[in-house]
């Protein structure tokens, strides 16, 4: 099992329009991210930490509005880190239920997003949290509004933020022929 879910992550990666680099990045900020903030808030808190080529969604709940300036502050100073886009709500802690729930919606976004054949599902990051779907990825306008309606019409789902970074059709079939002739993505440029 861990030999195929490598290979299936190799495959992926190679799908995916961002740099070899900016994955390994993004899932560096991540970690990073995660280890500062919780190292300051503790168990206080229910944060995850989506990182797509360098911008990092914050989702969950912390206990005040300092508590969620905080998580900010702190990873905005994670190297590499272009921006933080903070949906953090103050109140109480998510239960387990719900955050099961919100599983089963980002599931059930993925699996629609297979059959509709207007985009790649691989070039789409889906986050839910309390029933509200974040979607990211470097997509054509094409593209991202055939997801945004995906997410829009799926069961549970109370509203879509998008947060996607929209590329000419010109530009995203560069990386996807790029992808294909080496096996992996060109690595690009930092901002």
């Amino acid at each position: 099992p861990a030999v195929v879910a490598g290979a299936t992550a190799g495959a992926l990666a190679t799908m995916d329009r961002r740099s070899l680099g900016t994955q390994t990045e993004d899932e560096t900020i991540e970690w990073k991210a995660s280890a500062r903030v919780s190292e300051k808030l503790g168990d206080t808190a229910h944060i995850n930490y989506t990182s797509y080529d360098r911008k990092v969604l914050l989702t969950g709940e912390v206990n005040s509005a300092e508590d969620k300036a905080e998580a900010e502050r702190i990873v905005s100073l994670v190297p590499n880190v272009a921006a933080v886009l903070n949906e953090l709500a103050v109140g109480p802690v998510s239960s387990f239920s719900d955050r099961s729930n919100d599983s089963f919606i980002t599931s059930k976004v993925k699996s629609r997003s297979l059959d509709t054949g207007k985009f790649n599902p691989v070039h789409i990051k889906v986050v839910t949290e309390a029933g509200v779907v974040y979607l990211m990825g470097l997509v054509t306008q094409p593209e991202a509004d055939a997801a945004i309606k995906v997410a829009r019409t799926t069961g549970g789902v109370k509203k879509v933020v998008n947060l996607f970074d929209i590329i000419t059709p010109a530009k995203a079939r560069e990386l996807d022929i790029a992808q294909s002739k080496n096996g992996q993505p060109t690595e690009e440029k930092k901002p």
